[in-house]
């Protein structure tokens, strides 16, 4: 199907299959077994100059949108999603300093990251805060021209591995979520250590790792905006990135069928290819139909944030709910068509059905996503009477 890609955007996503195809696929599986960060992966997507595409060109980038953004993660998710998760989290990491940034900080480290010289992440989720990300208790205190932060974050992407961090924190706790604020971290910043490496059920190519904060030490001038504005710089965040999740979800699921149906043709049961089967036959119908379905919305989307849209919010929330419950559908009927021979881990189906499961909870559970859905539905509907 065309989605009516402009020349640029089609490179991106020749440049991004052939990466996927040619330097991904053939160390995916070992990746995932000895769950390695796939450094020579990030440094081919640098060489590449792909992880400028959000980055304005008077940082040096190439000054794409989430349009951009979508094509290359679904291109690279369709291969391996530890690999395109170690990649997309750069640019969560970077959506921060994109939107609320000074233009001094907008200098220093936009250029870093868009070279891929400097990977990024973004540090929100802590032990008892996950969907209910109001209920931070890392603070940051003001002392002079420092700020003191003390605290830790759980399950940050690229923890460890990134040299720039996004951080939320407390500044004024009697505030409420409104007493949050969100600062620049810098690998070796003192008092900032990186604890334990999470061991996971997938995505194992992508670090997550805990942040600890002791008396950590930063210069007043990374704060990002203002004081107060940590909350509304996540959920900004989010509504940015969230349809790079669900395109993570059509890369994945489309990677899936891509297996299933070439493995049904080949599969003989009672003489005859099992994709000649009705029942296989549906599922494979299905899937396609489905990930068609949402690499549409996908798009659509990310051509409306792209178009300036001040409000996006539920519209971002559906291309994440959607195309992640289908791609982990996707993923358990490509394992249900392979039988046997799919649960193994000499096929790439069962890997991709233990990826899946992290779409349907990172960057906001599937189950907030259908809250901010129908908060939104409340009040449109509302307007209207």
């Amino acid at each position: 199907m065309d989605y009516f890609f402009t020349e640029e955007q089609e490179m991106i996503r020749d440049l991004c299959r052939q990466i996927a195809e040619e330097r991904i696929k053939p160390v995916r599986a070992e990746l995932d077994e000895k769950e390695e960060f796939p450094h020579e992966i990030m440094k081919a997507l640098a060489q590449a100059d792909l992880f400028q595409i959000i980055i304005p060109e008077q940082y040096g980038g190439l000054g794409g949108g989430c349009l951009e953004n979508c094509i290359a993660v679904e291109e690279l998710s369709r291969a391996c999603c530890g690999c395109s998760t170690s990649y997309a989290a750069s640019f969560l990491g970077a959506y921060p300093i994109l939107l609320y940034g000074s233009e001094e900080q907008k200098e220093k480290y936009l250029p870093l990251i868009g070279s891929g010289e400097q990977l990024c992440a973004f540090a929100l989720t802590e032990s008892a805060s996950g969907s209910d990300a109001g209920s931070i208790q890392t603070e940051a205190q003001k002392d002079g021209d420092s700020y003191v932060l003390n605290g830790s974050k759980q399950w940050i992407t690229n923890g460890g591995e990134a040299g720039i961090y996004t951080v939320v924190a407390i500044t004024d706790r009697s505030k409420g979520a409104r007493g949050a604020s969100a600062f620049i971290l810098e690998e070796g910043d003192e008092g900032f250590e990186v604890s334990k490496k999470e061991k996971k059920l997938g995505i194992r190519a992508s670090t997550t790792a805990e942040l600890v904060f002791n008396n950590c030490r930063i210069p007043a001038d990374r704060l990002l905006g203002r004081e107060g504005l940590g909350f509304v710089v996540a959920m900004r965040t989010f509504d940015k990135s969230r349809p790079g999740v669900g395109a993570q979800a059509v890369g994945l699921a489309a990677g899936a069928l891509d297996e299933a149906a070439a493995f049904a043709r080949v599969r003989k049961q009672f003489g005859k290819p099992i994709i000649t089967f009705q029942a296989v036959g549906h599922m494979l119908a299905n899937m396609a139909t489905r990930i068609e379905a949402s690499r549409a919305l996908v798009y659509a989307v990310a051509r409306y944030i792209d178009s300036g849209a001040k409000d996006f919010s539920k519209v971002s929330a559906m291309a994440k709910v959607f195309p992640t419950d289908m791609a982990m559908d996707a993923a358990t009927d490509a394992v249900q068509i392979m039988g046997g021979h799919g649960y193994m881990r000499e096929y790439p189906v069962e890997k991709m059905m233990r990826d899946a499961k992290i779409l349907q909870i990172y960057e906001g559970t599937n189950q907030i996503q259908r809250n901010v859905i129908g908060q939104e539905l409340n009040k449109e509907y509302g307007r209207k009477k």
